[in-house]
């Protein structure tokens, strides 16, 4: 077995090869840039070696500065995580030239299967059923509307060495086509290093399902089941499950079948992950191989009990695969949630700063229930605008599904991020949305459910009552800690009352709060009653109640005459006053928002990468304005309604801060 790996990544993934590493006795190099330079998987390594400026381009997919920390440190294999140079041919050949093992599959299976035109022109000629498209190179914009109108709209534009959403649009029409192309080669090339581009057809209302396969250089070839990966947000995966709730044991097996024949036919060996668009009567259609692991790689570790990146390392080591197809059996349900640094709220927006609280959940791994946080950050740590988004990858297991959505809930509920905006809330709301829970998703999810962006949760009255209940009764003990102040002036005996009128998200409820050494039992003014039991303390900034004998959890922040609570994806301003106290907020004015309707913001922190308009010219709805980049996305901003240019604030280069004025209106 290997004495040393070099994990080319950074990242979650690159902490996570490190844990099996160091499982099987195997020390681990890492590498970092500039911005990666306290970086969490740099301190769980045994090496680590700078390899350059911040920016991936001059650093993470530099193959020759890779190669010089891979001899200064005597590393005998190599481990790519996902992204990066994980599917480039270059970088193996590179290793194999060197005499260094990589832990993934051949040189010509990468070639042949990593690149999304080579590989759909094989499938086609193996006789797999694959989705209408040209495969050919796209010169320029105005080829790609013409290929785009012979296969008919929408089409998916799409960057031949893409990944992770990246250099992945939708079009519509000639003018969105001829947009994306050019995003598409921009985010491509600053990405991978490659900006080749082809185009297919979109298939609307498709779930898209994933197999992971498993191969070994013995000619051996197994199937791990299926992923559920049709909750996405721009291409990008958000949430993801095994077994997919939709397959049938036939449709898996035929799946499984077609995948490993695939594999095996470009002599593959290691993990892989073939992907297929299903439609709704369980037709299916080979749409890529990614030959590394996936992201989601750890439902299918959840489900099956087998470690991937062990079985990655063993292959690449020569070893025969220890498993048969016989041996590989489903157990339960496991849930994956893609914590990013996104703001919903701002339409899903990159968010960058300093995490000044991170405080995941617990993680179990007890009969019945497992909490696995996968994650390459710490308090304190920063998050980057250089590279993606992704703060960790949040899994539950269940022996079923609803048990494996509901300890979602509360791992959600559980998980603390203060600092940046992130995309705890949305998740929080999937878990929950009735379509999820039934299982009757497609990748038109979030686009459906959403279409005008996320903005909240409106919680059901059962939920607004024990928040109520809650509140009330963790209001009272921190005005019983407020009575024991030392230093009072004398014969100055402060009296809590047990009448109470509770506030929130549009909602008033008069409660009495009837405490004992237990807890508390909360009267609302209807008679009906809740038992209130919990360890909370004033100052706590996480709250496990239990409320009638259901688990409830909040997050717990603290605001003039009450609490801001944040659970199941709503953010609610509480306020708890005496009755009289209630009477007179009532007659207090509201107080309205800027009005900024005649301002285009920055959304995120970023770089302005084109400006579309100058000061006088008229513009109408939809019309681009201004094309923003960040965390290697570009970001066109569009004009919401006609109007006509006074201002422009900001040029091509200039970094600008959420917030900032790009451009004013007449």
């Amino acid at each position: 077995m290997f004495k040393k790996i070099l994990i080319a990544n950074r990242g979650e993934i690159a902490c996570r090869v490190i844990k099996t590493a160091r499982k099987m006795g195997i020390a681990t190099v890492a590498i970092y840039s500039d911005a990666d330079r306290n970086a969490l998987h740099v301190r769980m390594a045994d090496e680590a070696v700078h390899i350059g400026p911040a920016p991936a381009s001059e650093s993470y997919i530099v193959i020759d500065k890779v190669m010089a920390a891979i001899k200064a440190t005597g590393a005998e294999a190599v481990h790519p995580g996902y992204g990066f140079l994980s599917e480039n041919p270059k970088f193996a050949q590179a290793l194999e030239a060197a005499g260094v093992a990589f832990v993934g599959p051949p040189v010509r299976a990468i070639e042949a299967m990593g690149d999304k035109i080579t590989s759909k022109k094989i499938a086609q000629e193996a006789g797999v059923s694959t989705v209408p498209g040209y495969m050919g190179l796209i010169a320029d914009a105005e080829e790609a509307v013409t290929i785009s109108n012979q296969i008919g709209y929408p089409v998916m534009i799409k960057a031949s060495a893409g990944g992770g959403g990246k250099g992945m649009r939708i079009a519509w029409n000639d003018e969105e086509a001829r947009e994306g192309f050019q995003s598409s080669k921009n985010e491509a090339a600053s990405s991978f290093g490659d900006d080749r581009i082809f185009i297919e057809k979109f298939v609307t209302q498709p779930r898209h399902i994933e197999i992971q396969v498993l191969c070994d250089t013995h000619g051996n070839g197994i199937y791990l089941g299926e992923r559920e990966c049709s909750i996405q947000r721009r291409n990008q995966k958000v949430i993801e499950e095994a077994p997919s709730p939709f397959l049938d044991e036939a449709t898996r097996k035929a799946m499984g079948e077609q995948a490993v024949a695939l594999a095996q036919a470009v002599g593959y060996a290691s993990a892989g992950t073939v992907e297929f668009i299903v439609d709704g009567k369980k037709n299916f259609y080979f749409l890529e191989m990614n030959t590394r692991l996936q992201v989601e790689h750890p439902v299918t570790e959840l489900i099956t009990g087998v470690d991937l990146v062990e079985q990655m390392i063993r292959v690449a080591n020569g070893e025969a695969l220890s498993l048969t197809q016989a041996d590989v059996k489903l157990k339960g349900w496991a849930m994956e949630s893609r914590l990013y640094a996104e703001d919903p709220y701002r339409g899903f927006l990159p968010s960058i700063g300093r995490l000044s609280r991170y405080r995941p959940p617990e993680e179990l791994a007890i009969e019945g229930a497992v909490v696995r946080n996968d994650t390459g950050v710490f308090e304190g740590g920063e998050i980057s605008m250089y590279y993606d988004p992704m703060i960790a990858k949040l899994c539950t297991w269940g022996h079923t599904r609803a048990e494996a959505i509901e300890g979602m809930r509360v791992a959600l509920d559980s998980f603390e991020v203060e600092g940046i905006g992130h995309n705890l809330p949305f998740l929080s709301a999937v878990m929950d949305h009735p379509r999820f829970v039934s299982g009757n998703i497609t990748t038109a999810f979030i686009a459906e459910e959403y279409p005008e962006g996320f903005t909240g949760v409106t919680l059901p009255e059962e939920a607004l009552r024990a928040i109520a209940a809650s509140t009330a009764a963790m209001h009272r003990v921190a005005e019983i800690r407020r009575t024991r102040v030392s230093g009072r002036m004398d014969n100055h005996e402060r009296h809590v009352g047990e009448d109470w009128v509770v506030n929130l998200q549009g909602h008033s409820y008069a409660v009495v709060v009837a405490a004992d050494r237990g807890g508390a039992t909360v009267r609302f003014d209807d008679g009906d009653t809740l038992r209130v039991t919990s360890d909370w303390t004033p100052g706590d900034q996480l709250a496990r109640l239990d409320v009638d004998g259901r688990a409830l959890v909040l997050k717990v922040g603290k605001i003039s005459g009450g609490f801001r609570i944040r659970t199941r994806g709503a953010d609610l301003k509480v306020h708890v006053r005496t009755p009289r106290q209630a009477e007179l907020a009532a007659l207090m004015p509201e107080k309205l928002p800027p009005d900024t309707s005649k301002l285009l913001l920055c959304p995120m922190p970023g770089l302005i990468v084109k400006v579309n308009v100058a000061p006088g010219d008229e513009v109408q709805e939809g019309q681009a304005l201004c094309t923003v980049e960040a965390m290697k996305m570009e970001n066109i901003l569009r004009a919401e309604r006609k109007g006509v240019v006074a201002k422009v604030n900001a040029g091509p280069g200039d970094s600008l801060a959420v917030d900032d004025v790009i451009m004013e209106f007449e």
